[in-house]
């Protein structure tokens, strides 16, 4: 629009025709290279416009209090105007009535009157409505979960061109949810949606290219990738940036690096960034040792949940680390993350049920707990679990049990279990006598500074030859060339 034309569209607007104000509204919205936006006058002939009833204007106008762009924010006028016109049938008027619905602006948070306005919309077609339905279909907000129509309205969004469902789509492909998973599939639509700029997009690709989902591993430009998002403020990928300098993956490890992404991303509130700031102030990697620092970051993170700094808090009460030590608030963080399913803190639970650290000892809870967590891999609760049928606690007493779980943990590489089938083999109790086989076991353990097992190979070795000592000395060397060296039982790690 030249100078000439927009006066002649003001001089209509101020006569009151409708069209002419709204066509003013988006003209100043919008600006061009004669005339400069202008929010102010942008919202004074929306608001013209809206007051005659014109949906599209109303629609604008309800933008323009929701953004605060030309007016003082106000969510209570926002959502007035984008029922005004949402009720004439103006898509871009639901979506966004369903948005405050969605979020509580203007408005009592309700998410079954957001799904209905989103639903509304995205039947005419409106991408931005229809990425919010399957949003609403995703996460089972005013809605029963559904994976397969959350997929169904995504993809309706991403073939318009809509890069957050572009994302989205992604994602259902990445993880299989109402879709097949397709690798391919997934990397294409992040691929897609990152053209456009979307930064989650770039951080989704980065974790692609990291893991060689879709496309050939390559962590340099999984680094590429998060260090894109994450110099736009994208917090996930600062976490993942962090990570890369942690681990030094697609760029030389910097501990300094890695502190100051988690950092960002910590202070924008993304709980596995808080973690791993507390892992660095725990552990003084990029920044000085700090365990109250820790233990703050541990804290902030824990309480929205995540499973790795509730462990890690419990472990900061049980120590006394950067707080007052407290038993009863470690057994209360080790089982919240315990109930998540975190196998370390499943381990350090039943650990606290044991030795009545926190909680009542329980011998049955005990067993309970070191058995989920051995069932998951974790060597120390395996040898935990070994005595608990070893000693008949928590469970009926079964020599063979414990021999089967001491020899999964000693192969681990744990040392009092090593040292308990030196026992098993050194009096033949649960398995038949053999003192080659009890000198294997407590040569590994002792090797592995078990204090106990050192007077044990002194005592088995002059019970064999010197011919026998040395090919079990042999087997020994062969087993430190292929497990792992010393781990040593510490409970609450």
């Amino acid at each position: 629009m030249n100078k000439n034309e927009l006066n002649e569209c003001i001089k209509k607007a101020e006569e009151g025709d409708v069209n002419s104000q709204l066509l003013l509204g988006l003209t100043y919205l919008n600006g061009d290279e004669e005339i400069p936006a202008n929010d102010k006058e942008a919202f004074k002939w929306f608001k013209a416009a809206a007051e005659q009833g014109l949906a599209e204007a109303q629609f604008y106008l309800g933008a323009c209090y929701l953004m605060g762009n030309g007016v003082k924010q106000d969510d209570n006028e926002a959502f007035r105007w984008s029922k005004a016109a949402a009720e004439q049938g103006n898509a871009k008027g639901q979506y966004n009535l369903g948005v405050c619905y969605y979020n509580g602006q203007g408005v009592r948070q309700d998410y079954y009157e957001a799904f209905r306005w989103c639903k509304a919309a995205a039947e005419q077609g409106f991408a931005y409505a229809q990425n919010g339905l399957g949003l609403c279909y995703y996460l089972g907000q005013g809605v029963r979960q559904d994976y397969y129509e959350a997929f169904r309205w995504f993809k309706a969004a991403a073939e318009q061109g809509h890069a957050e469902a572009q994302c989205r789509i992604g994602i259902c492909y990445l993880k299989g949810k109402g879709v097949k998973q397709d690798f391919n599939e997934a990397f294409r639509w992040f691929k897609a949606a990152t053209e456009q700029g979307d930064t989650y997009a770039q951080n989704n690709l980065g974790y692609c290219y990291e893991n060689g989902k879709g496309v050939k591993q390559d962590y340099n430009e999984a680094f590429r990738w998060y260090k894109a998002a994450a110099e736009q403020g994208n917090e996930v990928a600062q976490c993942n940036l962090g990570n890369c300098y942690y681990n030094g993956q697609g760029v030389r490890r910097d501990y300094k690096e890695a502190f100051r992404w988690y950092k960002t991303a910590a202070e924008q509130g993304y709980a596995d960034a808080q973690c791993n700031l507390g892992n660095c102030y725990y552990n003084g990697q990029g920044v000085r040792r700090d365990y109250k620092e820790a233990f703050r970051w541990y804290k902030v993170a824990a309480e929205q949940g995540e499973v790795y700094a509730q462990n890690n808090l419990g472990n900061c009460y049980y120590f006394g680390r950067g707080v007052k030590q407290d038993f009863k608030e470690a057994f209360r963080w080790y089982k919240a993350a315990a109930e998540q399913g975190y196998s370390d803190a499943q381990n350090n639970l039943g650990n606290c049920y044991y030795h009545g650290e926190g909680v009542r000892k329980d011998y049955n809870e005990a067993f309970r707990w070191y058995k989920t967590a051995a069932e998951q891999g974790i060597a120390e609760a395996k040898n935990s679990l070994g005595n608990c049928y070893y000693y008949g606690q928590g469970v009926r007493k079964d020599f063979n049990e414990a021999f089967r779980w001491y020899k999964t943990a000693a192969e681990q590489g744990i040392a009092e279990a090593q040292y308990n089938l030196g026992r098993y083999y050194s009096d033949g109790k649960g398995v038949k006598k053999d003192y080659k086989e009890a000198y294997y076991w407590y040569l590994i353990s002792s090797r592995n500074d078990y204090t106990a097992a050192e007077k044990e190979v002194k005592r088995i070795e002059d019970k064999l030859t010197d011919q026998q000592k040395q090919e079990v000395q042999d087997r020994v060397n062969e087993w430190f060339s292929t497990h792992p060296g010393k781990m040593h039982l510490t409970p609450h790690n």
